[in-house]
This record gives structure tokens, sequence and C-alpha cells, in this order.
């Protein structure tokens, strides 16, 4: 599951591969590290326009889960004694979103797949940690992939919610925003040697960048792919 990406471009080089035609994300710094629940730059489809803006990174969790979440808070709240309201209990449960989206039969994703939930998420490469590495007693390193050694500026497919209300953070309690996240598929040769499950859903061309943000679904389900293995390299463990 990748959680962290890294984004070392200009606004100007994501509108002009994107050709978006609104710029609402205010200054960009030139290299940023973007982990799970942080503001990162998207180019989505928002009400006609294709527009270059700052989301939050981490889909609604599904309901399912967020109940059995609840449920769990819930049984130990009464194995203490206290009293339980479990609509409240369950409206304030955190979720820290979900980053990648894999099922996309699911009932859950489904109601975002159309053109207008579209997004694609610049980044010029994206890490995975590397088990083999492990330090014993501590972390694990990343590894990290991009399209070649000057690391050009690619996307991941993605999509986005406007103005959801949950509770991201518990000292945030309950806020309404914007999310994104974007799809995975299986990993090709080269990923598989470090996550086996899964790769980020990459998109190199920019006809592929245009058929993502245009096209009807039954159409662009066909991007959910791997990327071949000669269009990614893996650049380091850090």
């Amino acid at each position: 599951m990748c959680n962290l990406y890294n984004v070392t471009t200009s606004q100007e080089a994501i509108r002009e591969q994107t050709r978006a035609m609104v710029d609402t994300l205010g200054n960009m710094e030139p290299s940023i590290d973007v982990y799970k629940d942080r503001m990162a730059p998207i180019v989505r489809n928002n009400k006609g326009l294709r527009e270059l803006t700052s989301v939050r990174w981490g889909m609604p969790s599904s309901k399912q889960a967020l109940y059995q979440a609840a449920a769990k808070r819930a049984d130990k709240l009464r194995a203490k004694g206290k009293d339980v309201n479990f609509d409240e209990l369950l409206k304030m449960e955190p979720d820290g979103g979900t980053t990648n989206v894999r099922n996309t039969l699911s009932k859950h994703w489904t109601r975002w797949l159309s053109v207008e939930n579209r997004c694609v998420v610049p980044m010029t490469k994206f890490a995975e940690p590397d088990p083999a590495r492990r330090i014993e007693g501590g972390r694990t390193p990343n590894a990290w992939f991009a399209r070649s050694a000057e690391q050009p500026l690619i996307f991941f497919a993605g999509i986005w919610v406007p103005q959801w209300e949950s509770v991201r953070k518990i000292k945030e309690g309950l806020i309404v925003t914007d999310l994104f996240a974007f799809l995975t598929t299986e990993p090709n040769a080269l990923v598989s040697r470090v996550h086996e499950k899964a790769m980020p859903v990459t998109l190199t061309e920019r006809d592929e960048v245009e058929e993502w943000l245009t096209a009807p679904w039954e159409q662009a389900k066909a991007l959910q792919r791997p990327l071949a293995n000669d269009k990614l390299i893996l650049l380091e463990v850090a």
C-alpha cells in the first residue's frame, strides 16, 4: 500500500501536462513529501472545469469499517461500566481515510467512478516499505520508484469527493472537507519484488491523463492495470 510519495515539479508543469484551466493551489513548494491524511496537489474535474488545487489525501472509509470500529469502542466502554450512545459514537468515529482504492466493483466506490469525481495526482516518485531490508528492532526502509532516473512528472489515477463530513482526527472533531485517493492494481515485476500485493495506477502519457479525466468508466477502467516493467525504475532504498 502506497502511503508516501514525492512531488518535485512546478505548478506550470502540472497545468501544462494536464491542461488544467483553473489554478487555486496557491504557492506550491518545489518539492513535497506527501503522507497519509495530508493536503496535496491534484488536478480534478470540478463543475465542468479542470482545476489544479490542494485536497486532503484519504477517501472516506466504508460504513462497514467505521461501524465495526465504533462497535469495538462501544464494547470497551461498556466493559468499563460506561453508558454508550452508539449513534453519537458512530458519528464521531475517527476516519483517517482510505488512501488506496483497489476494488472498483465495491458499491462504496462505484458512486465516485464517473468523470465528475475523477482526478489525477501529480508525483515524481512513490515509496513502498521494503521488508527485505527491515532493520531489526527498528524501521523498515522505503524503496522509491520513478519513471526514470530524471524523475519526470507523472500521475496517479485518482478519485475525489467534495465536502465530506467526518472526524479525521479526534482533536479536530467533526469537519467538512474535500478528499481524494488513487487507484491501485496488481504490481508489475519490479514493484512485486518489494510489495507483492499492489501498486498505484500510474499514468505516464498525456493521452492516458486525458482518457482518465474524460472517458466513460467502461473505457477508463482499462487504465487500472500494472505499469509496463520498462516504464518504471527502482531509485533507492532509504
